[in-house]
């Protein structure tokens, strides 16, 4: 079975949509909990919260790569992001049939994409991903690193990217870096 994760009732066919590599795919993986951070964006979340008019694509925030076990890890680069970008968000995760349409995706990890429609055969409500989060780290599933067990040169890591993606940054994810990073305001990232 490969997993896929929506906020999006009643799939029963998922088909290839554009995402940042601007190529329409389906991406899955082979583990459920790995796509529970697929649940909620930070950047869209955020500023639909705050009500920030946009129109297009949002941004895709994506703190989370794998550790030497083959785990998801997720990293909260602010205080409490996990619980701010996941808690109260529903979804589903849906459920395909591996077949010769769908491959492995670039040397990741139980990850696999399609280029083609796959048929939804198993759906899933999560009611709430934090709490689907903090129970997947519980049974070791997955990790979770939070902000405060962050080394200090990971957070000066953050520093120097945020001001650097502030540079030329879309408006939703400028208003999101603004937001959660708001020393990038008054740097030479604004010029």
């Amino acid at each position: 079975m490969l997993y896929h994760a929506s906020q999006t009732p009643g799939i029963t066919m998922l088909e290839p949509r554009v995402s940042n590599d601007n190529v329409p795919r389906i991406y899955f993986s082979d583990k459920r909990e790995n796509v529970l951070v697929y649940l909620s964006n930070a950047v869209e979340k955020t500023c639909k919260e705050d009500g920030f008019a946009h129109t297009g694509k949002w941004q895709k925030w994506a703190s989370y790569g794998f550790n030497k076990d083959g785990l998801l890890r997720f990293e909260e680069y602010y205080e409490n992001a996990l619980e701010d970008t996941y808690k109260g968000v529903s979804g589903y995760i849906y459920g395909v049939q591996e077949s010769d349409t769908v491959r492995p995706y670039a040397n990741i990890a139980n990850a696999f994409i399609a280029d083609t429609p796959q048929k939804v055969v198993s759906c899933e409500f999560v009611p709430d991903a934090f709490c689907a989060m903090l129970e997947a780290e519980r049974a070791g599933k997955i990790e979770i690193v939070r902000y405060a067990d962050l080394s200090e040169r990971m957070k000066d890591w953050l520093v120097r990217t945020a001001i650097d993606e502030y540079r030329g940054a879309s408006p939703d994810y400028r208003y999101f870096l603004e937001k959660k990073f708001p020393y990038v305001r008054g740097t030479d990232a604004e010029k």
